[in-house]
């Protein structure tokens, strides 16, 4: 679809005087017009509009809301995207909320707001370019390494690039990031860009085996080694041979191992709990922890010289709340995901749910995410999720919206601007105007604007 297309308009109405006021009040947008649900369904094919007004009472029966409905099902159907905003009578409020249980993006009642009407219809465009850009970053072809990874931010793209660099190399890899950023998904994609791909991938989370079972889990153990020892067991290094071994958590690695991890590193031999053989392993490590290991090593709490074996080739994983744009992404990926698995067919987020997903800071990052939107897609009762069903506390929408508002940030730079110039020749106009590339007479009109005279 064209990013003209994307901006198109469809406005179903049958009274054309109607029909025409709706056109004006609207007059930004490209639109195209309808005034039946035949002749809306050739438009619909012929443009692909974005958004989509349209009235419920249409022809044949335009005193009744079949042919509404009906034309509504099509819609939604053909192009499951299209954002449909249903005017409806003063009257026909329970008929408006039926339709947005079916799935329309929104209602309207006559008459309408011109401005009401074109900010919703603003928003409405807003929210299906957020979905394209969503389909569009997981149809595009991905190295391994980005498998299972959505985003647009340039820090975890550049953590990528990082991961893809390093994967065909034998260098111990340390991934440091908050609990739920990420990090077991991208030492997925570190194997399977690595010559290792077609071996074992084995990870092992060092902080939830106890103590005493640990060394048995990493090393393995002999036959008769310890009370319940009926066979010889491989431990997890030894099951990733030819492979890649990841060590999560790996600053709660008790101190007692860790000298035994830093001699199989230096050596690639290990020995089994009960056993006197040294036994060759050639694994690929991986290691990942959310705490500070080199302030670790101050205190004594983790091996300074075991730090520095591991730690060849540093990435650091951004936050989810420092990922602008991911949550929201992330989000319509995951509605997808479990509304596939829980049979609902199609489901949306609506835009106020999106607002709340994108101001909200994430303390658990991509996992609490996770478990937010598996949550509100069990709980919503129609084709859309709404806040209630998300469970995330409003804040101020005022802020969110102006920083989606290409002419009050154009405004904030521009008057940040004229201060910093004017600041710098000590208010010379003559000075600050050649400072900003502009005219005197339209430095003196933007500090009339920003009220600096």
């Amino acid at each position: 679809m064209s990013s003209d297309a994307a901006r198109s308009l469809l406005i179903v109405e049958d009274d054309l005087a109607l029909q025409k006021q709706i056109k004006w009040s609207v007059d930004k947008f490209d639109s195209v017009t309808a005034h039946d649900r035949e002749s809306a369904m050739v438009q619909l094919r012929r443009h692909s509009p974005a958004v989509v007004t349209m009235d419920l009472g249409l022809p044949p029966d335009a005193d009744g809301v079949a042919e509404g409905f009906r034309l509504l099902e099509q819609i939604l159907t053909v192009e499951p995207d299209t954002k449909v905003i249903v005017l409806t009578g003063q009257n026909d409020q329970a008929n408006a909320l039926r339709a947005v249980a079916l799935g329309a993006y929104d209602f309207f009642a006559k008459p309408f707001e011109p401005d009401l009407l074109n900010l919703t219809i603003e928003r409405a465009f807003r929210m299906f370019e957020l979905q394209k850009e969503n389909r569009r970053l997981q149809s595009m072809y991905q190295p391994d390494a980005l498998t299972g990874l959505i985003t647009r931010d340039p820090e975890m793209l550049r953590v990528c690039r990082t991961i893809e660099k390093v994967a065909n190399t034998t260098a111990t890899v340390m991934l440091l990031g908050e609990s739920g950023t990420g990090k077991e998904v991208l030492a997925r994609g570190l194997h399977q860009a690595s010559p290792r791909k077609n071996e074992k991938f084995v990870a092992i989370n060092c902080a939830a085996i106890p103590e005493n079972l640990l060394e048995s889990e990493l090393f393995g153990y002999e036959k008769g080694a310890f009370t319940g020892a009926a066979k010889t067991t491989l431990g997890k290094i030894e099951l990733a041979n030819g492979g890649t071994l990841m060590l999560d958590e790996i600053g709660d690695l008790p101190f007692s191992l860790q000298a035994k991890l830093l001699r199989f590193i230096q050596e690639r031999t290990i020995e089994r709990v009960g056993g006197r053989q040294e036994i060759p392993v050639d694994v690929r490590i991986v290691c990942a922890t959310h705490q500070d290991l080199k302030a670790l090593s101050k205190e004594s709490r983790f091996r300074e010289d075991l730090y520095y074996r591991l730690a060849e080739i540093v990435i650091n994983i951004p936050p989810l709340r420092a990922r602008k744009g991911d949550a929201a992404l992330l989000a319509f990926a995951f509605v997808r995901r479990f509304a596939r698995e829980q049979n609902r067919g199609s489901l949306n987020l609506s835009e106020e749910s999106v607002r709340l997903i994108e101001q909200h800071n994430w303390p658990g990052n991509i996992r609490e995410l996770e478990n937010c939107i598996k949550r509100a897609v069990i709980m919503s009762d129609s084709n859309q999720i709404l806040p209630e069903d998300v469970g995330l506390e409003s804040k101020s929408s005022e802020i969110s919206d102006k920083s989606l508002d290409l002419r009050a940030v154009r405004d904030i730079a521009e008057k940040n601007a004229v201060i910093a110039a004017l600041g710098r020749v000590n208010g010379n106009i003559v000075k600050a105007a050649e400072l900003l590339g502009v005219s005197r007479p339209t430095l003196y009109d933007l500090m009339h604007r920003f009220g600096l005279k």
